[in-house]
């Protein structure tokens, strides 16, 4: 795991003042790296700091940044170069960001480093890597455990769930930044009758789900397995994610496959990764299974793992329907949970994914499944909050959703927090609900 250090000094404030309101979620503590562009140019990397964002690429170029074996991969287009280098490489890199941006850096530096502070309103961010492959987990048991009650009430979890990291492959094309509008899908919908044909159109059931998801970094070869001693190494770093479902479309084709068309219309990712350098302070230990489940196979259990294989995230999510925009309103909060229920550590899932010799390559993207916690408000998802759409859940203006409508704007957000300890956040991941495609079949 990542050691403490000088740069999780709680005490440690920058000369970039609005690091240092309480509630920023990028303090000098944190530094997430992410991908952004101008009004014109090239992507290029940054650091988030406050409401600023530290150009690498130019920064390295005035040789601010002389000396690091990560120099040249800051130059890049995306992070996967960055994301190439091992640990000892990334650590050097955020000691000499700490550097450079920390309230003890002399007039001198912190001249050379502000021609390269751009505000982040003036940059429009980018998926932080360039994804060749992104995975899905289903590790939450309080999500598993209720979505199958809903389908199987007397037998909620099959009976390889507490075995296996289960996980499937997701569409890396249809990954969007934060703050992309999503359109609601059509597709294939089940038969009003067994003996009826399934009809074409507008999904009626669109839902978001909460999640995390991780970077990987390095490269094992075709082939070849990561151990789990070795799975904390080829951890980047930590974001959010929202798998957008149609529940109506997944519900008539997952049976025998698994998921489809049904998710891979969109998948919305928070633009700054959280490193696992910053999120020391936070670790904790891994899901402490109850009496009577089994323990995991070798291969996915080690004494570290267990002790801060877990990270403690406080997560939320908000809606934003069309009319609380119109009445000036805010959004409201549907849930607040946090990521401890997670069965499956970010290791075991890497490690489970690579067991049969998959190549994980650079920047390619894990997440975890739907986040839940154990009681039904801490749900990560609509499916959950309204009981499959036989509850809807009420809005504090009137307003009832048991799906998303059109015009829904759906905000997660995260948040490290732990006593003596600078917290840290995750920015937010957003997305809007527009109308389907006005060119197919109407709703069902």
């Amino acid at each position: 795991m990542t050691d403490l250090d000088h740069t999780h000094d709680a005490a440690a404030t920058s000369w970039v003042e609005s690091a240092d309101a309480t509630d920023a979620d990028f303090p000098i503590q944190n530094l997430p790296f992410g991908r952004f562009a101008r009004e014109s140019g090239q992507p290029g990397v940054g650091v988030a700091i406050g409401d600023r964002v530290l150009d690498l690429g130019r920064a390295a170029e005035a040789g601010l940044l002389d000396g690091l074996a990560t120099r040249t991969a800051l130059g890049a287009p995306s992070l996967n170069a960055l994301m190439a280098h091992d640990t000892a490489d990334r650590v050097s890199l955020r000691h000499r960001l700490f550097e450079l941006l920390s309230a003890q850096a002399d007039a001198a530096t912190q001249a050379s480093v502000t021609p390269h502070l751009v505000p982040g309103s003036d940059v429009r961010m980018l998926v932080p890597a360039q994804v060749g492959d992104y995975t899905d987990f289903y590790a939450s048991i309080h999500h598993a455990t209720r979505v199958g009650q809903l389908f199987r009430p007397d037998n909620p979890l099959l009976p390889n769930w507490r075995w296996i990291p289960i996980g499937y492959h997701g569409r890396a094309s249809s990954l969007v930044p934060s703050g992309t509008p999503i359109r609601r899908p059509t597709g294939q919908l089940r038969p009003s009758a067994d003996d009826a044909p399934p009809t074409f159109g507008r999904s009626a059931r669109l839902d978001y789900e909460l999640e995390l998801g991780v970077f990987v970094a390095g490269e094992n070869a075709l082939g070849e397995t990561v151990p789990l001693r070795e799975a904390e190494e080829r951890i980047f770093g930590v974001c959010l994610v929202n798998d957008w479902s149609a529940r109506d479309i997944q519900g008539w084709e997952y049976q025998p496959l698994g998921p489809f068309l049904g998710k891979s219309f969109a998948t919305s990712v928070s633009p700054w990764v959280v490193t696992r350098e910053a999120l020391a302070p936070f670790r904790a230990p891994a899901f402490e299974r109850p009496d009577g489940d089994p323990q995991p196979l070798p291969y996915l259990d080690d004494v570290s793992n267990r002790v801060d294989g877990g990270v403690d995230i406080r997560l939320e999510v908000a809606l934003h329907t069309s009319a609380m925009r119109d009445r000036g309103d805010g959004p409201e909060v549907l849930t607040r949970g946090d990521s401890l229920g997670l069965y499956w550590t970010f290791a075991q899932m890497l490690t489970h994914h690579a067991s049969n010799g998959c190549n994980l390559r650079a920047g390619d993207l894990i997440a975890s499944g739907t986040v839940s916690g154990p009681d039904r408000s801490e749900s990560g998802c609509l499916l959950e909050l309204s009981t499959g759409g036989r509850t809807p859940i009420s809005l504090a203006n009137g307003e009832e959703r048991a799906f998303l409508e059109d015009g829904d704007d759906v905000v997660l957000s995260g948040r490290c927090e732990r006593d003596g300890f600078r917290s840290i956040g995750f920015g937010a991941c957003t997305g809007r609900v527009l109308p389907a495609d006005p060119a197919h079949a109407p709703s069902p």
